[in-house]
């Protein structure tokens, strides 16, 4: 075999593989279904039931708070300042994010108050992620 049909030959195997390669189908990740529901991102599970009043809960929905206004937050704030309470960054502390949770929610104010440490500091977090997080 001469020189020049090692070439053609090799070029005609390369041809081949090439074309193999074109017709490998590409495989994509699925991409869930629509009918999937979306969580709800304002949903806040308590670690134990949280009885209040006769009632057990075990969350609380807070996505209220999309339905809220700078009204509501000035509200917040001067709720605050008639309690002798004087924060420079009220939408950080715990009190403000109880009198938020309870504007959102419609519940009263001291069903947050009540709240053991933890879930209370999921509320403030909550709050506090919907002022400054990102959408």
């Amino acid at each position: 075999m001469e020189k020049r049909d090692f070439e053609a030959a090799g070029r005609e195997q390369e041809l081949k593989e090439q074309s193999q390669e074109k017709q490998t189908p590409i495989t994509t990740a699925a991409e869930p279904a629509p009918e999937q529901e979306e969580e709800n991102k304002y949903l806040i599970k308590f670690r134990k039931p949280f009885i209040w009043e006769d009632n057990t809960y075990t969350e609380i929905d807070m996505s209220g708070l999309e339905d809220l206004s700078a009204k509501d937050m000035i509200q917040a704030q001067r709720t605050m300042e008639r309690s002798g309470s004087i924060n420079v960054l009220p939408e950080m502390s715990l009190e403000y994010a109880c009198i938020f949770a309870s504007k959102a929610t419609k519940m009263p104010v001291e069903f947050f108050q009540a709240l053991p440490p933890k879930e209370a500091i999921k509320v403030k977090n909550k709050v506090t992620n919907f002022f400054y997080g990102e959408d």
